[in-house]
């Protein structure tokens, strides 16, 4: 089981299509920077992009607002109590631009059973009793590789992506591709020659 160098992908990032999503081809992947991303149909697609969007957890910007959120207590954290529940609820979130989702059911079958055997984790954002915010990803060595994140509050998955910066658990915090919310926080753009080599000296730290 092995896939093509990272440096071999398309422009776009494209790497290699096909495989499955099995527990090993998943590891393996995350393991050399990459990913799969697809829509319900379509052959599984495995991602390097020439261009890594991340944040390094000490430079994650907070705003005034958020300052008070955070310090009025207005939500509830927590660490993989409801992995399942977050997953499902960040394939149903709507996103500007995207039609449908590319988190199908084996995707989330798949990450589920990461989790279980604990690769993958989730941070869970509460109100009340009620889930309204959250994201899951890969932890690989000292790099959490982020996958997906969701909001049904105001400011939920900003909480979540703070909180998990501020654990001071991980090197670096991999968000994959850019959008204006991450850059907002801080996220910054790096080559791809550059996160390998993160991801390879983090399993020394």
């Amino acid at each position: 089981m092995v896939f093509p160098h990272p440096s071999l992908a398309e422009p776009d990032g494209l790497l290699a299509i096909g495989g499955d999503l099995s527990r090993e081809r998943l590891i393996l992947a995350y393991q050399h920077g990459i990913f799969p991303w697809f829509s319900e149909g379509d052959p599984i697609c495995w991602y390097s992009p020439p261009e890594r969007c991340i944040i390094y957890p000490e430079k994650i910007k907070i705003s005034k607002s958020m300052k008070k959120v955070l310090a009025d207590g207005v939500y509830t954290i927590t660490l993989d109590c409801a992995f399942a529940d977050v997953i499902a609820l960040c394939a149903k979130t709507p996103r500007k631009e995207q039609d449908g989702t590319w988190i199908t059911s084996a995707m989330q079958n798949a990450y589920i059973d990461l989790h279980h055997t604990g690769w993958a984790h989730s941070v869970e954002v509460w109100y009340g009793d009620k889930l309204v915010g959250g994201l899951y990803g890969m932890e690989i060595n000292s790099v959490f590789c982020g996958e997906s994140m969701f909001s049904l509050m105001s400011n939920a998955s900003k909480t979540a992506l703070i909180w998990l910066c501020q654990q001071k658990k991980f090197q670096l915090i991999d968000c994959q591709v850019p959008n204006d919310h991450l850059m907002s926080m801080g996220a910054e753009m790096i080559p791809r020659k550059s996160y390998a080599a993160i991801l390879q000296a983090s399993k020394l730290s």
